[in-house]
């Protein structure tokens, strides 16, 4: 019973780290969208592509997240928030390549 309580606390540290990580990230396009809006001649080709292709990364690694049953209530909120704000950033990332053309 001891080894299934330190995986499972192995796992819950490793999850709540992968989600921190996936965070950081999606902070860090965020910005780079807030940024882009103020400039015309960001998007390129080369930058929308990259833009777009971690913007898809992060929808599927956000998805792809299973929520076991001894993950708490804040993580699976949290979870929750995330694909909320991922959803939202790829409408934003739209507008902005949409302003490109």
């Amino acid at each position: 019973m001891l080894k299934q309580k330190d995986m499972e606390d192995a796992m819950r540290y490793a999850h709540k780290n992968f989600m921190t990580n996936l965070e950081k990230s999606l902070d860090i396009l965020t910005q780079e969208l807030k940024e882009a809006k103020g400039m015309t001649t960001i998007c390129t080709d080369e930058w929308c592509t990259a833009t777009e292709s971690y913007i898809d990364d992060m929808h599927k690694n956000l998805y792809s997240i299973s929520e076991p049953r001894w993950l708490p209530k804040e993580d699976s909120l949290k979870l929750k928030q995330l694909r909320t704000r991922i959803r939202d950033l790829y409408r934003e990332f739209a507008h902005v390549a949409k302003s490109k053309s």
